[in-house]
């Protein structure tokens, strides 16, 4: 087997896990946190959204911004874990990566994801696992090469 880094993401939290076999333990490499993924859009935004009286009404128009800011975060989470995967795969350091994150986060994650990268990624399924423990890990990576789910 070739040298294996599993993430565990949502969009605050991401964990790297790497083994060398099918039969090695996992090691924790890196843990990522990314706390502004947590936070209301309104402690996020530096504004309120713009309001301006178009006629003489006593109701006024609201605009809301292009993007919504939580989204925002959570994409330069993702870019942040790809960078990470880029500078690992650029040292050698894998040969395959299994991806699994909650959804949508998994979407926002592998449109960051690079070509290179993205050409090692043999599994990617929308599920968070971040809480749990090695051991439970390991057992849930056992199911899915068993073809158990």
């Amino acid at each position: 087997m070739k040298r294996q880094w599993i993430l565990l993401a949502n969009a605050s939290h991401a964990r790297l896990l790497s083994r060398d076999s099918a039969t090695d333990p996992l090691v924790a490499l890196a843990t990522l946190e990314h706390p502004e993924s947590r936070l209301k859009a309104s402690q996020l935004a530096d504004d309120r959204p713009g309001h301006e009286a178009t006629d003489n009404s006593s109701g006024g128009n609201r605009y809301e911004p292009r993007s919504d800011v939580r989204r925002k975060e959570h994409q330069r989470f993702a870019r942040e874990i790809a960078h990470r995967l880029d500078a690992g795969l650029a040292a050698g350091e894998f040969n395959a990566v299994w991806l699994f994150a909650s959804s949508p986060f998994l979407g926002e994650l592998k449109a960051q994801l690079s070509d290179a990268v993205n050409k090692r990624v043999h599994l990617a399924l929308d599920s968070d696992l971040t809480a749990l423990g090695l051991a439970e890990i390991e057992q849930r990576l056992l199911d899915l090469r068993l073809g158990k789910t």
